[in-house]
């Protein structure tokens, strides 16, 4: 599967997903207020973490909305 680097660091990946799967993810996020990107990301995290294969030098979620503004100088 190919993988591609954005420009901050992260990752992208396709994921193929069952339809009715998507729908619960979908509902899921909805319910916790997350894009579905961000709900995949959290039970990727907690299964790693819960298998005790999270890197320890994973970086943090992103915070969600906007990222700040870049200073002028």
């Amino acid at each position: 599967m190919p993988e591609h680097s954005s420009g901050a660091g992260r990752k992208q990946v396709l994921v193929r997903l069952d339809p009715a799967v998507h729908d619960a993810l979908l509902r899921w996020a909805g319910d916790e207020m997350r894009s579905v990107n961000a709900q995949i990301e959290m039970v990727l995290r907690d299964a790693l973490r819960g298998a005790g294969r999270l890197p320890s030098d994973a970086g943090p979620i992103p915070r969600r909305g906007r990222p700040p503004k870049p200073e002028r100088h």
